[in-house]
């Protein structure tokens, strides 16, 4: 038998899918509200990745990637979930999303995402939402699934979980 250990906290991130004509920072603070300060992010860019989208949102949609200062603990995950559907609500239009939000979280082995919809490898957290492990560490790398998201194995993406591990690696070992 294992002994049951405690749980660690863990880094938010999110993913931002908007589209050109959300202000961006406007939502950002709805993010802070929710997750508080931002403490890194990525630059906008063109979210080319998947058509997906398109049919709700239109084209021509912009991403970004953040993160934020405070830790949480991992099984706040789904309280989040749902939090950033009430913000994509605020934002619809027409019952139509003008911004995708993608929370989750960052710990040493790996960076895992909220989602709705269930899948062979995604594990049910609560409240309807699971768990799906996009990408994990070892070897001083990041290494991908088949089931991960194009747009979180690019470089830009990589480089900005790398900074955000390297940050959360050294807060943890000075707690």
């Amino acid at each position: 038998m294992g002994d049951i250990r405690t749980v660690q906290v863990v880094k938010p991130i999110c993913g931002f899918i908007f589209t050109k004509s959300v202000n961006h920072s406007k939502v950002i603070q709805h993010l802070v509200d929710v997750l508080g300060p931002v403490d890194d992010q990525t630059p906008v860019f063109d979210f080319v990745f998947t058509d997906y989208y398109e049919q709700e949102m239109g084209v021509d949609l912009k991403k970004m990637f953040l993160s934020f200062v405070k830790c949480i603990h991992p099984g706040d995950l789904a309280k989040i979930k749902i939090r950033t559907n009430q913000i994509e609500a605020l934002w619809s239009v027409n019952n139509r999303r003008s911004i995708n939000l993608d929370p989750g979280y960052l710990t040493g082995a790996k960076l895992v995402l909220a989602s709705t919809k269930d899948f062979a490898h995604r594990i049910y957290l609560s409240d309807g939402i699971y768990g799906d492990v996009q990408l994990q560490y070892r070897h001083n790398q990041f290494f991908t699934s088949h089931w991960t998201y194009p747009d979180y194995q690019t470089d830009l993406a990589l480089s900005f979980f790398h900074r955000v591990r390297k940050k959360y690696v050294q807060e943890e070992s000075s707690r």
